[in-house]
């Protein structure tokens, strides 16, 4: 996943990457996070973030790793930011109902 993730990343030209729906290096956060490494995932996170400004999915994920590291400064910052970009949203997404929570116990 990490080398798909760096070929993507370096800007090779693939048509099967072409189309896709996620950044494979957000891919590569969540699996890190889901096996129990937050601090990789919130590396990668990040590395998605500056690629790519203003994702939903890269905000809520470095904001749970963040969280999960105990950086709650940082993921405080990145559920704010996610509460921004989301702030005329009207979906029942679970990182949107997630988010809400947060903000109301802040």
């Amino acid at each position: 996943m990490r080398a798909a993730a760096d070929l993507e990343s370096a800007g090779a030209k693939n048509t099967v990457l072409e189309s896709r729906i996620y950044p494979l290096r957000e891919l590569l956060g969540d699996l890190l996070r889901e096996q129990g490494d937050p601090g990789a995932a919130l590396t990668e996170y990040e590395a998605v973030l500056k690629a790519t400004p203003n994702r939903l999915r890269a905000y809520y994920g470095a904001a749970k790793a963040a969280e999960a590291i105990g950086e709650k400064k940082k993921a405080t910052g990145y559920f704010q930011l996610l509460g921004k970009l989301t702030q005329d949203a009207d979906s029942a997404r679970q990182e949107l109902a997630e988010l809400k929570k947060v903000l109301i116990n802040q």
